[in-house]
Order: structure tokens, then sequence, then C-alpha cells
């Protein structure tokens, strides 16, 4: 899949078949509508492109009023996003940077420099609820009225439904914010994963565990950073790492801002997944994982974040969390995610 910081780039088709959103997820909903997108393109000769936008435009109006309240939780990462998107059959993807230029363009505007002049939609599918235009006001109707007078073709897809529930990215937020990562699982179609390149931290958990039974090179963790403010899941996680070794790695992992830590230390903050893998990998060595990219997939929440009041409190709570972990794989079956991808291949069928 081809990757374009916006459409004034001479490798971009010069026409495609089109479906624009946020793609926050790439959840069952998205997948069956980016099947049917495929299906299109390849009946036209044309290439199947994805138009979406970077921040969220619920993110920018939020920082532009001053009310980082209505901005919404973050789902994924721009890289999961991306990835998620290559592996449904993408040919390209545009992402483009929404500002204060393009939320001012009108809808006759937007159809016109972003859809004809910039991508050369000769088809484009999009969602039930779908909204575009300065204050929202175009609609799938004045979208449709506008293919007809420029030579495109429209469509709109429904709704889609698993066990009676409409999967959308909210129900998808939802699901991970309450901790119901079987649900989230059902809605995403695979486990809820976060991936990126391994980064040093502290080190404070080599430091932590050193003097806990069976842990003498201590609770060493694998930090990855979330780059937004505002994850979608938060707390304490059993987990699989992929990445490091043939087989997944069992683990346990905190997705936060560390709330027992000094906010003015290395992750100054920041959300951060740091993962600790319950047999670390001999052949790795101790500096062995820096700058790998690892995708962790977050199977089973333990608890919110907790502030210790000490460290001898945190590192025992820390080596309780591997204790829960381990009895959760003991007593669950984990599916690998070569077989979550046969199912939902499938289901895309």
């Amino acid at each position: 899949m081809q990757v374009f910081r916006g459409f004034r780039h001479p490798g971009v088709a010069p026409a495609c078949a089109l479906t624009i959103g946020n793609f926050d997820g790439v959840h069952r909903g998205h997948q069956a509508m980016l099947a049917l997108l495929n299906t299109e393109a390849r009946q036209r000769g044309l290439p199947s492109c994805v138009l979406t936008f970077e921040p969220h435009p619920r993110d920018y109006f939020a920082a532009a009023s001053k009310r980082p309240e209505l901005a919404p939780a973050r789902i994924g990462t721009l890289r999961d996003k991306l990835s998620e998107l290559a592996g449904c059959g993408v040919a390209q993807t545009i992402v483009l940077p929404f500002d204060a230029r393009l939320a001012s363009k009108t809808p006759d505007d937007f159809i016109q420099t972003v859809l004809l002049d910039g991508l050369g939609a000769r088809y484009v599918l999009v969602g039930d609820d779908f909204r575009f235009g300065a204050k929202r006001a175009g609609d799938y109707a004045m979208l449709d009225t506008a293919g007809d007078r420029h030579g495109f073709d429209v469509a709109r897809m429904n709704s889609y439904e698993v066990k009676n529930l409409r999967v959308s990215s909210s129900a998808v937020r939802d699901a991970l914010a309450e901790g119901r990562m079987a649900d989230a699982h059902t809605l995403l179609g695979r486990p809820y994963a976060i991936s990126g390149h391994v980064v040093h931290g502290r080190k404070l958990g080599r430091a932590l565990g050193a003097s806990a039974p069976g842990k003498d090179d201590g609770f060493r963790t694998l930090n990855l950073r979330f780059k937004h403010w505002k994850p979608a899941a938060s707390g304490i996680f059993a987990v699989l790492v992929h990445g490091l070794a043939a087989q997944p790695l069992k683990g346990v992992a905190n997705l936060g801002v560390r709330p027992s830590l000094d906010a003015n230390d290395v992750n100054a903050g920041r959300v951060l997944l740091e993962t600790h893998c319950l047999d670390w990998p001999a052949e790795l060595g101790t500096e062995g994982a820096y700058g790998k990219i690892v995708r962790v997939e977050l199977l089973h929440k333990l608890h919110d974040e907790l502030r210790y009041t000490s460290l001898e409190a945190l590192t025992a709570g820390i080596a309780k969390d591997g204790n829960d972990a381990r009895a959760f794989f003991a007593s669950t079956h984990v599916q690998s995610h070569a077989e979550v991808h046969r199912q939902t291949t499938r289901d895309r069928i």
C-alpha cells in the first residue's frame, strides 16, 4: 500500500475508487466497507483509495475551542491504522492534515478541490452517517447529486452489525474504556493491539524487581509510545508480544501515564505502553529488543492504573500483576493472531 501525506504528490493515482473516514481502529464495519471498495475498484479497473485525516477532526475542533474533553479517545495510532488498512488490501491511503483551511471548506469546495481535482474520484463509498464540509453541511444526498453532475458514482454502506450490535468506533472505545477486551475483540475482528518501536525508558524495572524471588534481572520492560494523549484503553493487562521470538511471548503491561512515578521523568507524563515479558528470551540479552518493532495484544484487563506509596509497594504490585497474568494464561485458551486472521478473512468474504 502506498501512503501519501496530502494528495499533491506525483505518485498519487490520477483516478481512483475512494472511501473517506477516520477509520479509527479499522473495525469489522470498516473492513466490510473496504472489501466492498476493493471489489468496486477491481470492476472499474481503478486503484482503491482511502482518504483519512490526522489529526482526527474532533481533535482539531477540541483544541481550537480549548475544550480537550471534546476530543475522542483514540483507539489506535496512525501506524496501526495504516498497517490494518494495508492488511485489508487498500492500494493507496491519503493522510490529509486536518487544519483550519480544510475545516472551512464548503461541501462544494471539498468535492471540487479534494475529490475531483486532488484524487480524481470515479467512485465514492461512504457510511450511512457520513457528513463533510464546513459545519458538517454536506451529506450523502448532496454527494450523490454532485456525482450525477460531475460524473462519479456514489454509494452508501449501511451499518454493520455483529450479534445485533452496531459496529462503530464509538462502540470499540466504550468496550476498551470499560475493560471489555473480549467485546473489543468481537468488534475489531482481532485482539486489540498496539505496535511500535521499542524505546529506552528509565530502566527502573530492572532495579525494582532485582530483589524479588526469581527476578534477578528485575522487571525488564518493553516501552512503546502511544502518540496520542487520550488512549481508549488504560490500565494493567495480560498481553501477548509479537516480534521478538518465533512464538508470541506472554506478558503483563501497563498502558497509561504511570501515576506512581515522577511526571517529570523520561516519559514526561506522556502515554506509554510498558510491557514485562513473563519469560524473557535469553538470546535477546539485556539490550536486544531496543529498536525492534513489536505488536502487543491486550487480551485481558487486570485492573486500572494504581498509585503506589513506595517503591516497595510498587514492586509487590508488579509481582502480583505478573502472577495474575500467569493465572489468566493458565486458565484461558488464547487464539494465535494467525487463527484470528483466518477467521476475519472468512468473515469479510
